[in-house]
């Protein structure tokens, strides 16, 4: 089933009871579930880096802990035009300020709403789009509908990194149907049988359609 984009003149984050400063500090503890997935984003994300792409997008960004460190450990990867999309004032500020640090001139943190369409519009395609840490704050006809952007977002052959856990009710064997019906082929998915999180990785083959300004792919609910 393909759920349209909706327009909606209402906020899109609504109701974030969710502290996602604490959120992001489980990154610093290295025994929890979200580092060791995050290892494994960063080992694909700088794996597909290695084909010199030209441009970035990282939705739902929070400090870039996904990205800055990937960048950095490459001089050709420092080149790429990055961007990293984060709505919550802090966690962005910090982003800045860790990209400054590390010199990485071609990254720019936008404080925007991740969700809205209009966002992407004066950024152009990306050839690695990641969302992480998106799916699992979502509704399930909201990933429906983020997948159905995508074809706005990302270039003819380019790269989609996921994550998702896959606590019950698992939905992941969905998205991966509705990845593939909207003209992704899988190149890797991983999930351990000792962990919930999962990752996915997606090359993009379908038609690449024109960016839709005003629409809304996600509202938060976390």
């Amino acid at each position: 089933m393909t759920f349209p984009v909706r327009y909606l003149s209402r906020a899109t984050v609504r109701g974030m009871s969710r502290d996602w400063i604490e959120w992001h500090a489980d990154y610093e503890d290295p025994d929890s579930s979200l580092t060791r997935r995050l290892h494994v984003v960063r080992r694909e994300l700088r794996r597909l880096l290695t084909a010199s792409p030209r441009r970035l997008i990282s939705v739902c960004a929070g400090r870039g802990t996904d990205v800055l460190p990937v960048l950095t450990g490459d001089a050709a990867f420092a080149s790429i035009q990055t961007w990293l999309i984060e709505n919550h004032a802090q966690l962005a500020a910090e982003a800045r300020e860790r990209s400054a640090d590390l010199g990485l001139g071609n990254v720019r943190v936008l404080e925007r709403d991740a969700g809205r369409t209009t966002t992407y519009v004066d950024i152009g395609r990306a050839d690695i789009l990641l969302l992480c840490g998106v799916f699992g704050n979502i509704s399930d006809e909201d990933i429906h509908a983020t997948i159905d952007v995508t074809p706005q977002l990302l270039s003819r052959g380019g790269h989609l990194v996921w994550t998702r856990s896959r606590r019950e009710p698992d939905i992941t064997p969905e998205i991966r149907r509705h990845l593939k019906d909207r003209g992704f082929v899988e190149l890797a998915f991983f999930a351990p049988d000792t962990e919930l999180w999962s990752v996915g990785v997606n090359r993009f083959e379908g038609t690449i359609e024109a960016i839709e300004p005003g629409g809304t792919m996600f509202t938060f609910t976390a």
